[in-house]
């Protein structure tokens, strides 16, 4: 019962009871370690939802649909990519809805680039070159021009793929576009 109150799963229990090698010390330890991970999820859950929140309290009224995107923007900028300071600057220097406004525009001049691949365009063309252009302004933007966050963010796309998809943006638009800026 002790060993249950201190979290143990009843596996776990009988594993302990049944181990005789047993440490006291060691086990406890990896309790403690699992416990400070837990606390660490839930600070990083509180901290999400406090964004949320403040975002959510400037607005005077909030769609279910702008309530969404808002969460799997703050969701995107996992730990893994981003640093706290890096989410912080991304995240508090726009409001809700001029990000998504970028968002937008971007995604606009995303569909455009695809026209153009679809087409066979080449990435030299002017015109491609010039959509090319606009597109990392407004990457720019987003990222605030920092090679840092720029780096994180292109990580976090390679390495999840359907979130770039839900863009328009696949692996090949995205080849196409780093040859087209490369002509710039």
């Amino acid at each position: 019962m002790s060993l249950k109150q201190l979290g143990f799963a009843l596996e776990e229990i009988k594993e302990i009871m049944e181990n005789r090698n047993f440490n006291p010390v060691e086990i406890i330890t990896v309790q403690l370690d699992d416990v400070k991970k837990r606390i660490r999820l839930q600070e990083l859950l509180c901290s999400r939802l406090e964004k949320i929140y403040k975002l959510l309290n400037s607005q005077q009224e909030v769609t279910p649909e702008q309530f969404i995107n808002l969460i799997e923007v703050i969701n995107m900028n996992k730990d893994k990519y981003f640093t706290q300071e890096q989410q912080e600057k991304m995240f508090e220097q726009f409001g809700l809805e001029e990000r998504k406004q970028y968002v937008s525009e971007w995604a606009k001049i995303t569909a455009k680039i695809r026209v153009e691949y679809e087409k066979g365009t080449p990435p030299e063309n002017l015109d491609v070159t010039q959509l090319a252009k606009q597109w990392n302004a407004f990457v720019n933007k987003l990222t605030f021009a920092d090679p840092e966050i720029s780096k994180a963010a292109e990580r976090y796309y390679r390495e999840n793929p359907e979130i770039g998809e839900k863009f328009g943006i696949d692996q090949q638009l995205s080849d196409y576009i780093k040859k087209a800026m490369s002509h710039i």
